[in-house]
Order: C-alpha cells, then structure tokens, then sequence
C-alpha cells in the first residue's frame, strides 16, 4: 500500500513516498481504507524529534486525523462492519493514518457525518475530541444555556483546537465566549466560528477581557503560547476560575501565581485514553458520533480551510510547513492518493 514516512527526524524534507504491506485487522480493529487525512501540530513535532515515537530504524508514519471507509474488521469488533464510513483521531503509540490503509481500536472511532465529504469530515476528529474533553471532561461546563452560565476565553481562536471549542461552547453551553486573534483574516474566522467578541492577543489581553467582563473570566482554554500570555490570562480571570492547557509550554510556569484567585490547572492530552486503554476508552468513539450528529443537524460545521489535494510526501510537505508556521488557520486537509 502506498503511505507517506520517515526513517530519521528532521525537516519536512525526511517526509518521503514508501510502499508497506496492508495491515490485517486483529481483536477489536477495524481496517479502514483511509479516504482523507488532517495534519496537526502532533505531527510535526514528532517528525521533528521532539515528541514521542521517534523511529528506530524502521519507516514511522505519522497522522492520526482520517476519514475513510471500513474494509475489514477484527474477530472481536462488535461496533462497526465493512461498507461503514468512518473518521477519528487514533493512537499515538500505533502507526499513523497517511497511509492507503489504516489499522485503528473502534472503540476511538465514530460515525462520518453524512451530510460533509470525507476530507471535511477528516478535519474534525483530533481538535473536536481535544475541545470537547477540555470543555466538558477537564473544565467540567455543563451542557446546556443556564442564565449566568459564565464566560469563556479561548487564546488562540483561529486554530484547529479553537475553531471547533468556539462553535462547541457556543452552541452547547450559555458562555459568553471571547476568542483572541490578531489578524482581520482570522479575527474574521473566529467571528464565523460562533465567538461573541474577539480580542487582539497581540495587546494586554486582561484590559481587553475586562472591557467585555469587568469582573474576568470563568474559563480559559490556553491553546498556543501560554508562558507569554501567562500573567494576563491570570489578570483576566475572575476569582475560582479554571485554566486549561494543551501544549507543553517553552519555560516553566509559575504554578504559584494561581493561588490567590484559587485558580485551577487542567492539563488537556487527547491521547491519553488509549495510551493507557481507560476503561472510558470508548468515550471518544461516543464524542465524535454525537459531534457527527450535531454537524448533520447543522449547528457544526467543519474547520477544514485549506485542502491541499491527493495524499503524498510532496503535500504532506506543505501541510506541514503550514502547520509550522504559526499562521494556520482552522484545519490543512489532503484527500486520496
């Protein structure tokens, strides 16, 4: 089958075309016939060297975003058959999805929506389950429009997490929510997304939070740069909030400064669930059929912005240097090979 891999870390250029055998689906696997893929920063910086399942000789291939159909399923797959369309956001410690075919636990797996195509559907699988474990598992916001439900700070509005948390929050709780973006292009966006009010995370970001909420903020979702903005997302919370994270920042937090507003800290890792094969495993498989069902319903829409065409190492190349950039807006796709 043909896949998109690597033999040693580095720039995108160590991405290269290669031919593997087609996997044979086991246990609770189904193998499913990969139809579009997303990238996600996971992506490069794995390629990079700088993350967890660096090669060892044999070829790696990354991606964890897909959207395809079932071909064959494992003796033990109760939840899915062939002829099924499907998407999800995988393993971390299982080969990746920029393959032809793609080996994954149904459990993790849910439902492509049927009312999008598959490289829409493929934008959404990583970023939603991420947003929705954050908003709703990490930060504990009951779903539902409660008067004084509260508010909602998202640094970093335009990207893949924060364009699928926006339209999340806004359509499934009462928060205000504020995104933050410094250009009119993705200050645009995050307006389309669903956000209330958008801010510059360019200027003091508390001054401009506070002009919206004088009395600060009950939530944030920190998705990008979070030792720069660290001392004005704790100036612009309200007392008792609660701060959620996803990357590992550049230096040391200074836990210490949380204190006196009693502020809580929740780290957010999607991958976790089957790293460790919780017995809530299958939750990820219940978020993205409950997500499909909401797209279907009209009240989601994909955050696929850019489709860079068929799946090979010349277009992974350029998904990646995009998603480097610090300039991506929502989701990079590819679609067939």
């Amino acid at each position: 089958m043909k896949a998109v891999g690597y033999t040693t870390t580095g720039s995108v250029d160590v991405l290269q075309d290669i031919d593997l055998p087609k996997p044979t689906p086991e246990s609770r696997d189904l193998l499913v016939e990969v139809r579009a893929i997303s990238v996600n920063p996971v992506d490069t910086k794995i390629r990079a060297g700088g993350g967890p399942g660096s090669p060892g000789g044999s070829a790696k291939i990354l991606g964890w975003d897909a959207a395809g159909v079932i071909v064959a399923v494992g003796n033990e797959v109760t939840l899915f058959a062939p002829g099924d369309e499907v998407y999800y956001a995988g393993a971390l410690n299982r080969s990746g999805s920029n393959a032809e075919y793609h080996l994954v636990d149904e459990r993790l797996v849910g439902r492509k929506p049927a009312s999008i195509g598959f490289a829409e559907a493929a934008a959404l699988p990583l970023t939603t389950i991420t947003a929705w474990e954050m908003l709703f598992d990490r930060l504990k916001i009951r779903v539902g429009k409660p008067a004084g439900a509260g508010s909602l700070l998202i640094i970093g509005g335009a990207g893949g997490v924060g364009s699928i948390a926006t339209q999340l929050a806004r359509r499934l709780s009462g928060l205000t929510v504020i995104a933050t973006a410094s250009r009119p292009e993705t200050q645009s966006w995050c307006r389309d997304m669903g956000a209330h009010h958008v801010i510059d995370h360019r200027q003091p970001i508390a001054a401009q939070v506070k002009a919206i909420v004088p009395s600060g903020v009950n939530y944030v979702l920190a998705l990008t740069r979070t030792e720069s903005h660290f001392d004005q997302i704790i100036e612009a919370f309200a007392p008792q909030g609660a701060l959620a994270l996803i990357e590992s920042p550049a230096s040391l937090l200074d836990i210490n400064k949380l204190k006196p507003k009693s502020l809580s800290l929740h780290w957010e890792f999607m991958f976790t669930r089957s790293l460790y094969q919780t017995a809530d495993m299958g939750e990820q498989g219940r978020i993205l059929n409950e997500v499909a069902g909401l797209v279907e319903a009209g009240l989601i829409r994909s955050t696929m912005n850019v489709n860079l065409g068929v799946i090979n190492a010349a277009n992974v190349k350029r998904a990646h240097a995009i998603a480097e950039s610090g300039t991506a807006i929502g989701k990079v796709v590819l679609a067939g090979f």
